[in-house]
């Protein structure tokens, strides 16, 4: 007996099709659009990578990936907290703290607004203290849904009171970066924080403590250039791009065709600029391990 009804479903309505004579099956784009079946929207997510048709459900309980190839979709901010923390074990510090708009810049007072309308957050990064696997951290997760995660004001100095904290209490610090670089509307005061952000880092390492970044996708430009590459472990997602300028302005600007997978994780591992690539699932016991590894022994 046939216990998946989902293939006999299958099975029954391509026979119908085959029994169809050929001149009445019409392609989909052909169909009116009230004779069109009524799927709800949503119900189903198509890979951008291998095309498979993934249920939106089981995508969410699989750590935003595709169970075919391993792509990896977008994680909000708090989702990828939930998935690498200790349950209830978040305490975000610098929850309200918002840009004042610096330069004046036309037009974005009303981005921002618009921007954490949507995404119900401040800026570009949450930041806090929590448990990993038991072990006491400082956490930093950029947002890239954010204006790309794009390093302002803001971000550098949420991330600066970070370390000065962790440094302070002794804890490690661990950051996600996800970033299109400096955020251009904030001009030379988005450039100055990745001297502030970086100086804060030294004192911390100089306190002989641990810092460990992940890079996801995309981490790029000033973040690259500073914050990003300055962890004593960096890990790396599957795929990620990594660089400063995008592939293709480098394009333009050599005249020449990059090799194939530049800038992405497993490329700048094998040229020695990532320590280790870590699949989502794996994210958590690796990070769990490290802190164990190096907790009150120093670096």
């Amino acid at each position: 007996m046939n216990m998946n009804p989902f293939k006999s479903k299958k099975y029954a309505i391509s026979k119908i099709y085959r029994a169809r004579p050929q001149e009445i099956v019409r392609p989909i784009r052909d169909i009116p659009e009230d004779e069109k079946p009524n799927v709800p929207q949503g119900i189903m997510t198509k890979c951008p990578s291998c095309g498979n048709m993934i249920y939106t459900k089981s995508l969410c309980t699989n750590y935003n990936q595709c169970n075919e190839c391993g792509y990896n979709f977008k994680l909000s901010t708090y989702e990828r907290i939930a998935i690498i923390t200790d349950k209830g074990e978040f305490e975000e510090f610098d929850k309200s703290l918002s840009t004042e708009d610096p330069l004046s810049f036309p037009g974005y007072r009303d981005k921002l607004e618009n921007t954490k309308s949507k995404t119900g957050m401040q800026d570009g990064v949450v930041t806090g203290k929590g448990k990993i696997d038991g072990c006491p951290v400082m956490l930093a997760v950029m947002e890239p849904a954010f204006f790309m995660g794009s390093m302002g004001t803001v971000i550098g100095e949420k991330l600066t009171r970070l370390f000065e904290q962790a440094t302070k209490e002794g804890l490690p610090v661990i950051v996600f970066t996800a970033s299109g670089g400096a955020r251009m509307q904030e001009g030379i005061f988005s450039l100055m924080q990745m001297a502030k952000v970086s100086a804060a880092i030294a004192k911390h390492s100089q306190a002989g403590l641990l810092y460990v970044t992940v890079l996801t996708d995309p981490t790029t430009g000033g973040v690259t250039a500073s914050f990003a590459m300055l962890g004593d472990i960096i890990l790396a997602e599957p795929g990620a791009l990594i660089g400063f300028a995008g592939p293709r302005v480098i394009e333009q600007t050599i005249g020449q065709k990059l090799p194939e997978g530049f800038q992405r994780s497993e490329f700048l591992m094998e040229h020695g600029f990532v320590d280790h690539i870590v699949s989502r699932d794996q994210l958590k016991s690796t990070l769990g391990m490290i802190l164990k590894l190096h907790a009150n022994t120093g670096i």
